[in-house]
C-alpha cells in the first residue's frame, strides 16, 4: 500500500494537518495529491518571482476525441494524472489508461478497456482519473507473505467496470475478479449507460472504494447509488453502503409503500480518506428524480450529504446532510477535504465540504458535529400539488456564501437595453424567493443554480496561510415543472433548454440556464469568482473574477465583464501559487495566494477542464505542471482537444 504520514505545518492562527506521502513528497500519488485531497504541493522552485517564465515543456496526444457524432456523446478531457514511482498516470475520455515519462512525455505504456461509447451516458465520455496501490502480491499465509510487491493502477470505466492493471506493464491483473476486472453492474435498477463511473477509485486499508455517476432526472426509480469495497488483490466484494437505505426505511416511506419511488443519491464526485482513522469520505448527490419530490417523502438520507464510512466495513461512522429533500440538484459535487485547524484555542480535524448552493460546511472529522455553527432556518414552501418540502434548511453561519443568493428583475444585466429588458421579462415570470424556492409549474428562478455554487471543481487549502482556494460560478437558472399530459404534447415545447421526463412522477420537468438573448448571463458580474476563505476565521478574505466569457462562442463582444463559469478545480503550492484553468477561455493562470492577483495565464489548445497537478522529476529535479486540456463535455461552444499540456521554467 502506499504508506502515509501526518505532515504538520504550524502557521499564525492556525496549525494545519495534511496527509501526505513521505517517501516521495515530490510525487502526486492521489487525485488530491495527499489522501486528505488538500491539494497543496510543498514545492517552491516555481513560485511569484518566475513563474511568469513559465512555458510548455511537452505535450502530449491521446487521439481520444469524440464531437458527439456517429452514436456517441461528445467528450471532456477532466482527467487528473497521479505521479508514482517516477510514472505519470492518466485516463481519457474513452477509458484508455496511460502510463507517461513524466520529464518528457513519452508513452510507456496504453491499455484500452474497451469501453462501450455508444452507450447513452448523461456525463457524456469523461473520466477523471485513477487509484493505486501496492503490497504482497499473495495474501499472507501463515504469517508469512509470497509473491513480490506489486504497484497496481485502479480505473472505474463509464460501462461499469472496476480495472486493475499492473503499474510496471499497464497489463491486466489476472487474479483480480475475471481476468482483471470486476462488473460494478450488480445493483438495483441497473440501466447501461444511465449507470456509469466518471471518478477515480480510492484505495484504503487494502480496499478498493468505487461509487457511480447515475443520470439525472430520466425517473423516478433510478438506480441505487450503492457505494462498495472491493479486495484489492482479490477483486472479491467486501462491503456495501446504500445512502437511501435509512431514508427508504422511514416512516414517511412506510407510511407509503406503493408510492415509494426513488433512487441515485449517489456518490459521483472524488472521495477521500484519513488512513489514521480508517474513514472513507463520501459526498453523495440527490435522490431522484432532482426536481419531484413527492415520491420520495421526508428528508431522503443520506441523499445530498458528507457521510464517514468505516473502511474496512463500510459502516456509517456519521453523516451529516447539506440539504433536505432536495428539489435543486443540488448535490455535493465537490470532494471533501480534510485538516486539522486551529479553532478556539484547540486542535480540531475537521472534513471541509462545499455545495452547489454556495455554502461551506466545516465539521469534525470524528463526529461530523459543525465546528462553524450551522442553524436550520425555515424556507420557501411548495405550491405544486403531491410536493412536500422540508420546512427548514441547514445554514452555516460562518463562511458566508460564497455566491449571491438573490436575484431581483430591477439588477438583471445585458450589454444592451433591449436584452436587458428581455431578462427582466424573464425574471418578473419566475416564481423568485431566493435561495430554495421550490420548482413550480409557474416557472422558478433557482439561484444558485444546477452548476453551482461550488461543483465538481472542489477547493485547495494552503496551510502556510490557512485559505481555502474556491472557485464559484454565479449562474442562475430557470426550472419548471410540467404536468405530465402537458409534457407530452411538444407544442408546449416552445423555450430552449433541456425537456427531461421524470417517468413515473406525475410532472416532467424544463430547465435552463438564464442567458440574455447574445448567451450571455442576466445576471451581473463576475460569473465565475475565484475566492480565499480564511479558515481560522470563517471569513472571506479575498474574492476575485476568474476567466472571461468574452469571446465565448467564438464571437468577440466589447464591454463584456470579466469572470467566467469554470469546471476544473484550483491547487495551490508552496511557491505561494494557485494554478487553476477550467474556464470558458482556454487559459491556465496563477494566482497569488496573498492578494489574489493573476500574475500568469498561458494559451491552452482547448479549455482545461480539469484540475491540474505538479511534481519535480527524480531525475532533473524539474518542476512540472500539468493540465488536460480539451473542452467541457457539455459546452458545444467550445473547441475540443486531447492535449496533456506540461509547463516548466527553462
Amino acid at each position: 500500500m502506499t504508506f502515509i504520514l501526518l505532515h504538520t505545518l504550524a502557521v499564525a492562527g492556525a496549525t494545519i494537518t495534511c496527509l501526505a506521502s513521505p517517501a516521495d513528497s515530490d510525487d502526486w500519488p492521489y487525485y488530491g495529491h495527499d489522501a486528505g485531497g488538500m491539494r497543496y504541493s510543498p514545492l517552491a522552485q516555481i513560485n511569484r518571482e518566475n513563474v511568469s517564465q513559465l512555458k510548455p515543456a511537452w505535450v502530449f496526444h491521446t487521439g481520444d476525441i469524440s464531437d458527439g457524432r456517429g452514436g456517441r456523446k461528445r467528450s471532456g478531457f477532466e482527467t487528473t494524472p497521479i505521479l508514482v514511482e517516477g510514472t505519470l498516470y492518466l485516463t481519457t475520455p474513452f477509458n484508455r489508461v496511460i502510463a507517461l515519462d513524466p520529464e518528457t512525455g513519452t508513452q510507456r505504456w496504453a491499455y484500452d478497456p474497451n469501453t462501450k461509447l455508444a452507450w447513452d451516458y448523461g456525463d457524456g465520455l469523461i473520466n477523471r482519473g485513477v487509484a493505486t496501490w501496492s503490497g504482497p502480491a499473495v495474501a499472507a499465509r501463515g504469517g508469512k507473505t509470497t509473491g513480490p510487491v506489486r504497484r497496481r493502477i485502479f480505473e472505474a470505466t463509464l460501462d461499469a467496470r472496476l480495472i486493475a492493471l499492473d503499474a510496471a506493464t499497464g497489463t491486466p491483473c489476472r487474479d483480480f475478479g475475471n481476468g482483471g476486472e470486476v462488473s460494478l453492474r450488480e445493483v438495483a435498477r441497473y440501466s447501461p449507460g444511465q449507470y456509469h463511473m466518471t471518478s477515480p477509485p480510492l484505495v484504503v486499508d487494502d480496499v478498493v472504494v468505487v461509487g457511480s455517476a447515475i443520470d439525472d432526472n430520466s425517473r423516478a426509480d433510478m438506480p441505487s447509488g450503492v457505494v462498495r469495497g472491493f479486495d484489492v488483490r482479490s477483486g472479491a466484494l467486501l462491503w456495501s453502503w446504500d445512502p437511501l437505505a435509512a431514508s427508504a426505511a422511514s416512516p414517511a416511506a412506510k407510511s407509503a409503500p406503493k408510492t415509494w419511488r426513488t433512487g441515485a443519491g449517489n456518490a459521483w464526485s472524488v472521495m477521500v480518506v484519513d488512513p489514521e482513522r480508517h474513514l472513507v469520505f463520501v459526498p453523495t448527490g440527490s435522490a431522484s428524480p432532482d426536481y419531484y419530490g413527492g415520491l420520495r417523502p421526508g428528508d431522503n438520507k443520506w441523499a445530498n450529504s458528507i457521510v464517514a464510512l468505516r473502511a474496512k466495513t463500510g459502516e456509517l461512522a456519521w453523516g451529516f446532510q447539506l440539504v433536505h429533500h432536495d428539489l435543486w440538484d443540488y448535490d455535493s459535487a465537490s470532494p471533501p477535504l480534510l485538516a486539522t485547524l486551529d479553532h478556539n484555542g484547540q486542535r480540531v480535524p475537521v472534513v471541509i465540504q462545499g455545495n452547489k448552493t454556495g455554502f461551506l460546511y466545516v465539521l469534525n472529522r470524528d463526529t461530523g458535529v459543525p465546528v462553524f455553527p450551522v442553524e436550520e432556518r425555515p424556507v420557501p414552501q411548495s405550491d405544486v400539488p403531491g410536493e412536500v418540502t422540508s420546512a427548514t434548511q441547514p445554514f452555516p453561519l460562518a463562511p458566508p456564501p460564497l455566491v449571491p443568493q438573490k436575484l431581483s428583475p430591477s439588477d438583471a444585466w445585458a450589454l444592451s437595453d433591449a436584452e436587458r429588458e428581455a431578462c427582466r421579462g424573464r425574471l418578473e415570470a419566475l416564481r423568485n424567493d431566493g435561495v430554495f424556492t421550490p420548482p413550480s409549474l409557474r416557472g422558478t428562478l433557482v439561484i444558485p443554480g444546477n452548476v453551482g455554487g461550488m461543483n465538481w471543481s472542489g477547493y485547495a487549502l494552503d496551510p502556510v496561510h490557512s485559505l481555502l482556494l474556491v472557485n464559484v460560478n454565479n449562474m442562475p437558472a430557470k426550472v419548471k415543472l410540467l404536468p405530465r399530459a402537458e409534457f407530452a404534447d411538444y407544442k408546449h415545447r416552445t423555450e430552449e433548454g433541456e425537456y427531461t421526463a421524470q417517468a413515473g412522477t406525475p410532472y416532467g420537468m424544463f430547465r435552463n440556464l438564464l442567458q440574455a438573448p447574445s448567451g450571455l448571463p442576466c445576471c451581473p458580474s463576475p460569473w465565475g469568482m475565484l475566492t480565499a476563505v480564511d479558515m481560522s476565521e470563517g471569513k472571506i478574505r479575498w474574492q476575485v473574477p476568474l476567466g472571461s466569457m468574452a469571446d465565448f462562442g467564438g464571437t468577440h463582444r466589447a464591454g463584456v465583464p470579466p469572470g467566467s463559469p469554470s469546471l476544473g478545480g484550483p491547487i495551490v503550492t508552496a511557491g505561494g501559487l494557485i494554478f487553476i484553468a477550467g474556464t470558458l477561455d482556454s487559459f491556465i493562470r496563477a494566482f497569488d495566494v496573498e492578494t489574489g492577483k493573476e500574475i500568469w495565464k498561458a494559451q491552452l489548445p482547448a479549455s482545461g477542464a480539469a484540475t491540474p497537478m505538479t511534481y519535480l522529476t527524480h531525475s532533473g529535479a524539474k518542476q512540472f505542471l500539468v493540465i488536460a486540456a480539451g473542452g467541457h463535455a457539455k459546452v458545444t461552444e467550445e473547441s475540443q482537444s486531447d492535449a496533456l499540456v506540461a509547463f516548466a521554467l527553462p
